[in-house]
């Protein structure tokens, strides 16, 4: 959905992005659950439905509402993510991005447990976005769950909108002793094929023709 092509949609994003930031969404959180971009979700919360809005970012929404919501569906997208990752070579960890992503990355370790002599192990990874006071530095690996260090990782998430985030994670892997394999997404708004060496593979890949 673009979102050019009209003012009822553009309302009803409006509508929803200032719902979410009355319930306390930080601007990164409303950007995850809108799939869009970070500058969009802030133009978003920033409009006044009475009065005429500023120009939009450019940018696309993307609603898998009828994915996300049946496991059945669910469980055969991440099928169709494990066998691209796959081909990148077999993962000890499959890191879930927050939240969108991790879903896919606990049914991907799941069906890849099953195929591996070793186990697959799940890993969740908080962004930086979605903290109250956003700054440089980068999101963090969860303590609850598998560990990255020493171990071959597939990173995972629903949409790639700029890279960032990616970004952000792969750094942590690496840092954390960890060797990223692959980056998959359902979606990618950005056109990438790699970020700091780290192919990107996704399911659908969006572009703009202007």
């Amino acid at each position: 959905m673009n979102y050019n092509y009209g003012e009822t949609m553009k309302d009803k994003l409006i509508k929803k992005a200032q719902d979410l930031r009355s319930h306390g969404f930080t601007t990164g959180e409303i950007a995850d659950e809108l799939n869009v971009s970070i500058d969009t979700a802030r133009w978003l919360t920033l409009q006044k439905s009475t009065e005429k809005k500023s120009d939009a970012p450019i940018d696309f929404a993307i609603n898998w509402k009828n994915l996300g919501g049946n496991s059945t569906r669910l469980k055969h997208v991440s099928s169709a993510l494990s066998d691209v990752a796959l081909s990148h070579g077999e993962a000890d960890v499959i890191v879930g991005i927050a939240i969108s992503g991790i879903p896919f990355a606990t049914m991907m370790a799941e069906s890849l447990c099953e195929i591996s002599e070793k186990g697959t192990s799940l890993a969740v990874f908080h962004p930086n976005k979605h903290r109250k006071e956003m700054d440089t530095g980068d999101g963090a690996i969860s303590g609850n769950f598998g560990s990255v260090n020493g171990k071959k990782v597939v990173i995972v998430d629903d949409v790639i909108t700029s890279g960032n985030t990616v970004k952000e994670v792969i750094r942590s892997v690496k840092e954390s002793g960890g060797e990223p394999l692959v980056v998959t997404v359902l979606i990618d708004k950005a056109g990438l094929s790699e970020i700091d060496g780290v192919p990107i593979e996704s399911l659908i890949k969006v572009t703009r023709l202007d």
